[in-house]
């Protein structure tokens, strides 16, 4: 039987040690200890299936059966998952005001307008394209004023064009937030434009095998071609 983690709170930033998780009698994750700071940005990077849904379905505190200690950063929590989970008879709007009972319709639409959706408050979710209800699960995190937000491969599934323009939305939303982010993506591109560090799980167990600090500074990473240098040398194409 799984140990019980500890989920507690901690005076500023994020803190996490986990010494094992595992499903049945397979192991999924395994000595993985990271901190970051209050209002930084991290990119858990991985390959699709390595575990980093699991790592922040237990920051989360949606799963405790694991071995260690996940200390989060006072007040509220924040998720966008990877599917937006907005409810279909609702509108945008009622969305978005029912993630916390302060939330006006006032505020919700202002928050819409944040992330490039005024026009679409009163859509319901199926009248939205994908990338509308992603922005849409964006601006919901926003309404509980996060102090850490956590995102779960918020472009899969996107072409192109929807992926910049959510992508833009997303780092501006952790602008207005000043939160601590943890965003878990297999897109190495998109781990560049946002995050501060980038964290990357291996192996099987899955374990932290390398944490690096971007050397481009916030304003840099809006850079397309620093960005796409960065990775270049950070993660080259196979020969």
């Amino acid at each position: 039987m799984a140990a019980t983690g500890h989920t507690v709170a901690a005076m500023s930033g994020l803190r996490v040690a986990v010494t094992a998780k595992q499903f049945g009698t397979a192991p999924v994750l395994a000595d993985i200890a990271f901190e970051l700071a209050a209002g930084e940005r991290a990119a858990l990077i991985g390959p699709s299936g390595i575990g980093k849904t699991t790592l922040l379905s237990l920051i989360a505190g949606l799963d405790s059966a694991f071995g260690g200690q996940i200390t989060r950063p006072p007040g509220a929590l924040a998720m966008v998952f990877q599917t937006p989970r907005l409810l279909p008879w609702r509108t945008l709007a009622q969305n978005i005001t029912l993630a916390h009972p302060a939330c006006t319709p006032g505020r919700a639409r202002a928050l819409l307008d944040a992330v490039g959706l005024a026009a679409a408050a009163d859509l319901h979710p199926e009248k939205a394209s994908l990338g509308m209800q992603r922005r849409a699960a964006m601006a919901r995190a926003l309404a509980v004023a996060p102090s850490l937000i956590l995102m779960d491969e918020p472009l899969v599934s996107l072409d192109a064009a929807s992926s910049a323009r959510v992508q833009a939305v997303m780092v501006d939303v952790l602008d207005r937030s000043g939160a601590t982010c943890l965003i878990a993506t297999h897109d190495h591109g998109q781990a560049l434009a946002v995050a501060d560090r980038l964290l990357e799980l291996g192996g099987s167990p899955a374990r932290l095998v390398s944490d690096r600090r971007s050397p481009l500074s916030r304003q840099e990473r809006g850079d397309p071609g620093a960005r796409a240098d960065l990775q270049a040398r950070w993660f080259p194409a196979p020969s």
